[in-house]
């Protein structure tokens, strides 16, 4: 009766923590001034061609400056990871990197055509691709956590 207690506990600070993380998320890449987010220029900006901004990031670091290329290139794989981290503690369901990873992608697709519609940032498919390899790493962060604490014998 206690375990299963503790799992429910464990289980509301989880959806504590989501809900959370999507606030922060949602405000980041739809509000943030310091994302760029306010930009008032009333044009479409998207990017279809996989990699072409993380090589101009990369190219152009010096430039651009290091705060810039950290933040678009290791920000949007960052920003997905409590994403595929939470959602299998939350769902069992999901307790799966196939399924994880197709959910980062899709969540992030959605955002991206979000972003498009309304003009905030832009479609890029380079954000899709680090957004989703940034699901998987934290989907990979859960399952070893808790393959550990069942080698360890620890109930989660």
């Amino acid at each position: 009766m206690a375990a299963n207690k503790k799992k429910k506990s464990y289980r509301i600070l989880f959806l504590i923590l989501f809900i959370a993380y999507l606030i922060l998320l949602f405000y980041f890449l739809f509000f943030s001034e310091a994302m760029g987010r306010m930009d008032t220029t009333a044009q479409y900006r998207y990017n279809l061609t996989l990699f072409r901004e993380i090589k101009r990031f990369y190219r152009y670091r010096d430039i651009l400056g290091r705060r810039a290329f950290l933040i678009n290139i290791f920000g949007n794989v960052l920003a997905f990871v409590p994403f595929g981290f939470l959602m299998p503690r939350l769902f069992e369901r999901f307790n799966n990197w196939f399924w994880i990873t197709l959910y980062a992608l899709e969540f992030s697709f959605i955002v991206e055509v979000i972003q498009l519609i309304f003009k905030l940032g832009s479609f890029d498919v380079d954000d899709l691709f680090l957004n989703t390899v940034g699901g998987f790493v934290g989907y990979m962060s859960y399952y070893l956590l808790d393959g550990r604490k069942k080698r360890h014998g620890v109930e989660k």
